[in-house]
């Protein structure tokens, strides 16, 4: 994962300066301006943290996963830059529901009343997020929304996992030459997220109107790399002469596809997700095509500011339950040195979005 977080700051800082329009204000250091006309829905308060000594927050993923490393440093800058009272990391739930919302009850009883969630249940993380906002905590659901299309938290800022997974297929179809045969690489079959992937991916082999087949869908392969990498070279074993590409939706097997196509020499052409170092530098030597990008430091950051906003309650939703995209990015060889200015700018977007549409700051 990058971690250029001096750069965000500046980028955020600039493109704020740049584009501030009507709605709550977001004031930087120095800056004694105002914005104009508040719409009716946002306010036309401040959202620029006025005293969040008083707000520890707790960024709580389900369990140890490469993809939230970034929450952590995020978090650690976010209390310094906005003068919390305490920002925690933990991702010792172990993949667990129960020992998750163990783990937040120990959390809120050492002081900490605002949480940043990924759920490790879908179907049943609303009454978690229920359960702690009778309570009066703020909470965000990050990285993922519960399923069904309900929304308990304050807001969720996540991936839209089917677009992304959609974008994904495309480009490896278009990798492909527009044809032949594409395996579909995921994770956690019983996960909302994974059928929203398989649906991304199906609806873009469905618009080649036959010229590609999807001839796998392999779930539950994300659990670790040993798993990815065992269940990568059984496919190429047993199917590797009719395989013409392949398109990881989930971490595990995106790196065990790059090395396991790179070490066997096969032709298939492959598209991964997220910025690992290995698939990156795979994109660069040519093993790997394209890889779909998530925005795990903008969930963080935005994440914790608008929590803050929301705990102190200088700020409320203005719709409540309000679910974000927080951004994918297709990465190539042609873009693969200068991507992350891209995400970047959305964060910078998201800021504002949040200040001007989904905060209503009084």
């Amino acid at each position: 994962m990058t971690r250029r977080r001096s750069a965000l700051s500046a980028t955020v800082t600039l493109i704020l300066l740049a584009t501030s329009t009507a709605a709550c204000t977001i004031k930087n250091s120095g800056d004694t301006g105002s914005a104009g006309a508040a719409s009716a829905q946002a306010g036309s308060g401040s959202a620029e943290l006025a005293d969040g000594s008083g707000t520890k927050v707790a960024l709580v993923p389900g369990g140890a996963h490469p993809y939230f490393q970034p929450w952590k440093q995020t978090g650690a800058e976010a209390k310094k830059t906005l003068g919390l009272g305490g920002v925690t990391f933990n991702e010792t739930a172990e993949w667990d529901q129960q020992k998750q919302n163990d783990l937040l009850s120990t959390l809120a009883a050492r002081g900490y009343n605002a949480f940043g969630i990924f759920g490790v249940s879908p179907t049943d993380i609303n009454t978690t997020f229920a359960d702690l906002k009778s309570q009066g905590f703020a909470v965000a659901s990050l990285a993922s929304c519960p399923a069904g299309g309900t929304n308990e938290a304050d807001f969720c800022l996540s991936t839209d996992v089917e677009l992304a997974a959609y974008k994904a297929a495309q480009a490896a179809i278009e990798a492909m030459g527009g044809k032949g045969a594409l395996v579909h690489l995921t994770g956690n079959n019983v996960d909302a997220n994974t059928q929203l992937r398989i649906k991304g991916v199906e609806k873009a082999v469905r618009e080649t109107g036959g010229k590609v087949t999807l001839l796998q869908t392999i779930t539950d392969i994300d659990k670790d790399l040993q798993t990815a990498q065992k269940a990568v070279s059984d496919l190429l074993a047993a199917k590797g002469t009719q395989i013409q590409g392949i398109v990881s939706t989930a971490y595990n097997p995106a790196v065990a596809a790059a090395e396991a196509v790179r070490e066997s020499g096969s032709k298939a052409k492959v598209v991964a997700i997220d910025d690992d170092a290995k698939i990156l530098g795979s994109i660069k030597n040519g093993s790997v095509t394209a890889t779909v990008v998530q925005n795990p430091v903008g969930q963080a950051e935005i994440g914790t500011w608008a929590l803050a906003l929301l705990q102190t309650e200088q700020c409320t939703m203005a719709k409540p339950g309000q679910i974000v995209d927080s951004g994918s990015f297709v990465v190539t060889k042609a873009n693969v040195a200068d991507y992350d200015s891209t995400r970047q700018a959305k964060t910078a977007e998201l800021k504002k979005q949040f200040a001007d549409e989904y905060l209503s700051c009084g």
